[in-house]
């Protein structure tokens, strides 16, 4: 297998261990429905959590995160839509997540931008959430 996707599996990794320290319940990871994929799906205090999982080695110019682009965030909503059908759970909130994951090997630096972007308005919040 090839680095990156090792480091991308240690970083997601990273990230359900980071979400379950805070008291977040896993409900699947790596879901997918047809080309669509959710890299975890958690649950917090009766909301739906989709989280995007973003792994880099070190910071560099451009902050993981800013890789959700616009395409990527649409893909994401089609996918928790397609997965509130799935389990029925239309009418449960939800919110869309992004977590940065940096470094080379444990222990990573974990950043958690709560509401990332929302299906409202499809826009990303760069801003941090308070974990």
């Amino acid at each position: 297998m090839a680095q990156h996707n090792l480091l991308g599996q240690a970083g997601e990794e990273a990230a359900c261990r980071y979400l379950v320290h805070k008291g977040y319940r896993l409900r699947h990871r790596n879901w997918r429905c047809g080309h669509l994929e959710l890299d975890i799906v958690a649950e917090w205090l009766g909301e739906i959590v989709f989280v995007e999982v973003k792994t880099r080695s070190h910071e560099g110019l451009v902050a993981p995160r800013e890789s959700v682009t616009r395409t990527k965030r649409q893909h994401l909503l089609d996918a928790g839509a397609a997965y509130l059908a799935h389990h029925r759970l239309d009418l449960a909130p939800f919110r869309f997540d992004v977590i940065e994951v940096v470094g080379t090997a444990p222990p990573f630096a974990i950043r958690h931008m709560e509401n990332a972007f929302t299906a409202r308005d499809g826009r990303s919040r760069s801003h941090p959430g308070p974990h």
